[in-house]
């Protein structure tokens, strides 16, 4: 019998590398997607494009906010695993919109794990937790370390984070963490500060503009690549016991160094075109995020296939092309 796995937020980065490792496992996947009026499937798309890896794969509409629907679904598939990707998920954005962000990303978690306890509790679920929720605990950080969020984002992840281990222990659930640092891809979304220089980077070097603006340079992350994660995430969700594990490569650099690799790489000098923009400040900020994946490595045996310079190398490469259809269109409009 074919095992299933439901996603919600598959058509997000993460979500649409887990459908990929998913699919290539043989599950038959479901995903939840909000109605939108343009089309969002853009992230997995290429499924479609093998019919025999195509007809595993189902979508339906539905939102973290609607209980109901979530009810529903998971009641009718009863799958062997739920992964749960979706959240509003821009960090300074969370500070416009911080009842939405605590309702989706925080309460939604909540819904979740309720409809599984009341209609699917052999249903091993699996949260994208989020280094955020460290705010400005001293680097590294592993999972004995306390919680400190610094943004509505980040106390909302704290909130799910809790809610997940609290249906472990009351109600034996199989609920894990993941307790994710940054991770990037050419997936990632346009209004992430990774992307936002490999896409403007890569425009500058085809002349198509000439200024990308940037918050604070010198706040530094641990990145990993979006794949390395996904596979992460069925490592813990697929473990004999359920826990909650730091996904981390360990390393740490600054936004400038990524903008300098970029830059460097294309052969441009990143201060002749990057300027500071206080718009893109947050009001409290997280200087430092280093994670410690030791109970991973150790325990699961999950070790990440890309270097922090392949990340860069693949993202370049990808907006690269981007920018060259671009080009291509522009000089030689229909």
């Amino acid at each position: 019998m074919t095992e299933t796995a439901c996603i919600t937020g598959i058509t997000g980065q993460t979500g649409s590398y887990l459908c990929d490792l998913l699919l290539a496992k043989g599950y038959k996947v479901y995903g939840m997607k909000r109605r939108a009026s343009s089309l969002n499937t853009e992230r997995i798309d290429h499924v479609y494009v093998d019919p025999h890896v195509a007809h595993n794969l189902e979508l339906v509409y539905g939102d973290l906010s609607d209980y109901s629907s979530l009810t529903n679904w998971i009641g009718d598939i009863k799958p062997d695993l739920f992964f749960n990707m979706a959240a509003q998920s821009h960090v300074r954005v969370s500070f416009d919109i911080p009842e939405y962000t605590m309702d989706v990303t925080g309460t939604g978690v909540t819904r979740v794990l309720e409809a599984i306890r009341k209609t699917s509790p052999k249903t091993r679920f699996l949260t994208a937790s989020s280094s955020e929720m460290f705010g400005s605990q001293p680097p590294p950080q592993n999972e004995q370390t306390p919680f400190h969020p610094r943004s509505p984002y980040g106390v909302a992840k704290v909130a799910g984070y809790f809610m997940t281990v609290n249906y472990r222990e009351a109600y034996g659930l199989h609920a894990c963490n993941a307790i994710s640092f940054n991770h990037e891809s050419p997936r990632r979304g346009e209004t992430f500060v990774t992307r936002k220089i490999t896409m403007a980077a890569t425009r500058i070097k085809l002349g198509l503009q000439d200024t990308l603006y940037l918050g604070n340079l010198d706040a530094k992350r641990d990145w990993s690549h979006a794949a390395d994660v996904a596979d992460a995430m069925y490592k813990i969700i697929t473990a004999p016991e359920a826990g909650d594990y730091v996904v981390a490569s360990g390393e740490m650099h600054s936004v400038k160094e990524f903008a300098e690799m970029v830059f460097t790489k294309l052969g441009l000098d990143y201060k002749n075109h990057v300027v500071f923009d206080k718009r893109y400040l947050r009001p409290s900020e997280v200087d430092a995020l280093c994670g410690d994946s030791f109970k991973l490595k150790h325990f699961l045996g999950w070790q990440p296939k890309y270097s922090f310079e392949a990340l860069v190398d693949e993202m370049i490469e990808s907006d690269m092309e981007l920018a060259r259809q671009e080009k291509v269109l522009q000089d030689n409009p229909k």
